[in-house]
């Protein structure tokens, strides 16, 4: 997607994992940023996975980062350590049923506060790592790198409401 024409084709959004300074930067230069939050607060679900947490986020903790404002929580960047922590955990996410979900977590980010409108899905280590504010659900771990599409499926169940 590079321009408001892309973004008026698709019916949700999704912001994988990556650098999130740059992505907020290269958001601006094409003018994505404003139409962006307008398609979500008119009801587009969004969905930021790990780096996709950080830019939907209100706040970076330590930080002067620009961001989205989303989500009303406030997240640290690389919260669980550098590339080396990186793990799957088996994470209890009751939204998602019964069995753990496999959760990948690369230098993952964590929820450190979570406003009143936010519901806090799943967390780990005391933290939230799945949230939920309306139709923009952030998870600081990546479900695409998993065989489990449950993660998936619940997005789409967002986008079919």
């Amino acid at each position: 997607m590079k321009n408001e024409r892309d973004l008026a084709s698709v019916d949700a959004l999704i912001v994988p994992g990556g650098e999130s300074t740059t992505v907020i930067r290269l958001l601006e230069r094409f003018g994505l940023v404003e139409p962006i939050k307008a398609r979500v607060r008119g009801g587009m679900p969004f969905w930021g996975t790990c780096m996709g947490m950080i830019v939907a986020a209100s706040d970076v903790a330590d930080m002067d980062q620009k961001t989205l404002g989303l989500l009303d929580i406030t997240v640290r960047r690389n919260a669980f350590g550098r590339q080396i922590a990186s793990a799957e955990v088996d994470l209890d996410v009751p939204v998602l049923g019964p069995a753990p979900f496999p959760a990948v977590f690369i230098r993952a980010p964590w929820v450190e506060r979570a406003g009143a409108g936010v519901d806090v899905l799943a967390s780990q280590d005391g933290h939230g790592v799945f949230v939920r504010q309306g139709n923009v659900i952030g998870t600081s771990f990546h479900p695409e790198l998993t065989g489990d599409d449950r993660m998936h499926q619940y997005f789409i169940s967002l986008i079919k409401a």
